[in-house]
């Protein structure tokens, strides 16, 4: 069974469980299925706002399909909510991915 089938099955169990549908998302924008990934990482966020990760994997998953807009979008709110939920360094780590995107 694939990580991708047995993080489904898992969260069939477990709906509601932020980390499951984190690693679901991480592994559908592994192998590329990006409008899926963005969907969980919302998911994910939806479940618990302050998983700052989540935002920092969404941008990366948009700027890895190209999607520089959308990533810089992700990234300056997930930025806003590092910053609310008291974590600056992840906000500097985003920033530093939106001033790398050429």
């Amino acid at each position: 069974m694939s990580r991708l089938a047995k993080l489904q099955q898992l969260l069939e169990k477990n709906p509601a469980d932020v980390f499951l549908h984190f690693g679901l998302a991480m592994e559908l924008a592994k192998e590329g299925a990006i409008d899926d990934a963005v969907a969980r990482f919302d998911r994910v966020l939806s479940l618990d706002p302050k998983y700052i990760p989540a935002h920092f994997q969404k941008g990366n998953a948009l700027l890895a399909a190209g999607r520089s807009d959308d990533a810089r979008a992700a990234l300056r709110t997930g930025i806003a909510a590092a910053m609310t939920h008291g974590d600056p360094h992840a906000a500097e780590e985003m920033q530093g991915v939106i001033d790398s995107i050429a």
